[in-house]
Formats: C-alpha cells, structure tokens, sequence
C-alpha cells in the first residue's frame, strides 16, 4: 500500500525582527513569480495607459513557458548581481527555485482546464502578485536546510528559529515546509509528511448513518438525533458589523485603515476557524461510529444565489460534506452521495409510496397509503440511508456462487 501525502498545519509565533525577515522573503518570491510571468505574459508598455493592469488589453500575447533551469539562471542567479535585484540575496536560494515550480503548476492546471484534462470548473491563468496582497507565502524544502531544533523551533534559513505551537506530533519527517501569513496578520506552518494508510484504518463495525442537511438544524440523521445548528456568523454578525463600520471610516492608504482591515480579518477568521472545528469534529465522529455515511448532494452554489444565501454560507455544507469523505476514505469506511433529483422529502420511508412535492413550510405530514406521520427531515435522512445502502450493493463486485469455477 502507497503512502499518502497529508498536510500538518501549526500556529508560528516569529520576533517582530522575525517578521521583517519573513517579509523580506515573501518579497523575494513575489519578484521572481512577477519576474517569471513577465516572461510568459509580457506588458506592453504602449498600453499601460488604459489604468486597468488586469485588462486583457494591456498585456500582449502568451508566450510558450520557458523552462525552469534557463529562468533560474537568468532571474536568479544572474540577476543576483546586478544593482536591481541585489536583494534576491535576502531570500533562500530553494525558496526562488520552488516559486518557479509553482508558476509551472499554475500553468499547467490552466493548460489541463482548456483541454479538459483537469475536472471541474475552468482555472483562470496566473496573474501578477501586488505587494498589497494581504496572504503571503514561501515554501521551504530540505535544500533551504530547514530543520526543528531539540527546543522545538521550527529553523528557517534567513529568518532564524520560530516558536511553533505544536498541538499534535508529526507521524513522520516532513518534506517541505511553507510559511503562510494570513489575511488576520497570524502565521502558520504547514508541513508536507508522508503517512501509512494502514495505519489509519479502523477496526470494521455494524451501522450506518444518512445525513440530511438543513439550516434550521445543521443536519438530522437517520437514527433520529439531529446535529443543532450553531450559526457562528449569525452570533459574530454584530462584532462584524462594528469592525466593519470601523474599517468604512478611516482614510483610505492610512496605517489605520491597514489596521482596521486586519482586525475585520481577524473577526472572520475567527468565525471560519469556529465552523471549520465544528465540521471536523462531527466528521470524526459520524466516520469513526459508523461503516458506511451517506449524505444527499446538495446544489449549494444555487441556493446560495437565494433569499437563504447567508444562512447556506453560515452552515457550510460543502465543507462539511467534503470532511466526512475524505476521513471515511482515510478510516476505510464507505461514503456515498445520493443524487440531487433523489426524491427523498417526497417519498414515504416506511412503505415507499411517493407523495409529491411538498412547500418548505410542512415540516411534518402523514403518508395516504400506510397512515404513517412523518418528520420531514428524519425521513428524508431514512431515505438517505435506504439509497445510499443501494449505490454501495450496486457498486460492489458481485460474489461468486458456490458452483463457480476458480482461476
């Protein structure tokens, strides 16, 4: 069995002389992205005129994408001598070399999403980075000779040696490192390690749950408990709007209009690292207590196109959904989507019979055919469960019968 890649993420604590290095280093990287692209993408320079540096106007054709060793002769190690990017020397000679790679990457999920390669929606290609941007990064490989001393500071070439908050162990040697400042000004360390998937697996067990999603409760399961909606951007909403009334009256360009951005960061983050923690901790557990989860497939981007949309976006369903697949994945269970046009508010799961559309105001209603009184939502979370057993029993190879001939 192959080995998994997997991604470990800490909180970083750096000296405030930490974060001018780091700063610096995120510098570096931008210039030789913008560097790099200039190459593929090119300005013209008549053009520059028309204001709008994202017009398609102002840049000329594409060119073919140079390769990697003739841009990081020219762009780094060259350009390293010369008096306008002297300052490359500020950043780890591996760090330019990745920015490089990652600039082929973007290319090629662009090029992979005009041929159809690349599922899902089409990826725009590369644009310049601006100092403004407000997320930073740099990611370290084992050329830069980063490494965790005995004290447990995590070692950064030319930034120095930085507090970790380390909240879990590493299952193994990291790759790489990358350091990420957000958008909230906070720092994170984000490790790149190679995990067995053996290891991961859990012991088999009897059960299964179907889930139906709602914004009134978060989501109802079919053995009749439901998970309570906790709503944290409604509960922030007067803290945002206080934050952001702060932001709308300082002076555009200000330091305190950057620091007022940054404290409207800080509140939204903490509302997206309270929902995130939600998600993760009812995945954990709906995956490790039962074999097989379903849930319904929901058309979120639609909803959230309606008079519903802040209370779809509060709920984050996708995100909740995604968790629950990928740790069923990881523990060997089985996770199935039911399909969207799956009638499962409008059928009866006691007999069967089909009752029709019904407005999201009936929250309760009785079946013609067998008398039976039904929630709305605990039945729709039955039927999850009765077709998504279906998808797994038709999606198992079939067992052989006792007369069948072995090779």
């Amino acid at each position: 069995m192959t080995a998994v890649r997997l991604r470990y993420q800490y909180r970083v604590y750096p000296t405030p002389g930490q974060r001018i290095y780091a700063a610096r280093v995120f510098g570096c990287r931008r210039v030789i992205w913008n560097d790099a692209l200039a190459r593929i993408k090119p300005v013209k320079a008549s053009n520059k005129l028309l204001g709008n540096p994202n017009n398609r106007l102002a840049h000329g054709p594409y060119q073919s994408v140079p390769k990697n060793p003739d841009l990081a002769k020219t762009l780094i190690t060259e350009a390293k001598k010369t008096p306008e990017r002297a300052f490359l020397i500020d950043a780890p000679v591996g760090v330019l070399q990745q920015t490089l790679r990652d600039l082929d990457a973007a290319w090629k999920a662009h090029e992979d999403s005009k041929t159809g390669k690349r599922k899902g929606p089409k990826v725009a290609p590369p644009g310049f980075k601006s100092r403004k941007d407000h997320r930073q990064a740099a990611r370290f490989t084992r050329s830069d000779r980063w490494s965790i001393t005995e004290t447990g500071k995590l070692r950064l070439l030319k930034i120095g040696d930085l507090k970790v908050k380390w909240t879990r162990n590493l299952p193994s040697d990291p790759s790489s490192v990358t350091l990420v400042k957000d958008r909230s000004g906070r720092y994170w360390a984000s490790f790149v390690v190679e995990s067995n998937p053996a290891a991961d697996i859990l012991a088999p067990i009897d059960g299964d749950q179907g889930i139906d999603l709602g914004l009134t409760r978060f989501a109802v399961l079919a053995d009749g408990t439901h998970i309570a909606s906790p709503k944290y951007l409604r509960r922030a909403e007067k803290k945002l709007k206080k934050r952001q009334r702060e932001l709308s009256r300082k002076k555009k360009g200000s330091n305190n209009r950057d620091k007022a951005r940054t404290e409207v960061a800080r509140a939204h983050a903490a509302v997206a690292d309270a929902r995130r923690n939600f998600h993760h901790q009812w995945a954990h557990k709906l995956t490790s207590e039962n074999q097989a989860v379903f849930t319904e497939t929901l058309n979120v981007r639609g909803l959230a196109r309606t008079r519903l949309a802040k209370g779809v976006h509060d709920a984050g369903w996708a995100q909740f959904v995604m968790f629950c697949e990928y740790k069923a994945i990881r523990r060997g269970r089985s996770f199935a989507k039911v399909a969207r046009n799956f009638p499962s508010s409008q059928t009866c799961s006691a007999c069967g019979h089909y009752d029709g559309p019904k407005p999201l105001n009936v929250r309760q209603w009785t079946c013609p055919n067998c008398a039976t009184r039904h929630d709305r939502d605990w039945n729709a979370a039955r039927n999850v469960k009765h077709e998504g057993r279906r998808i797994l029993a038709a999606a198992a190879p079939p067992t052989p019968g006792p007369g069948a001939r072995r090779r």
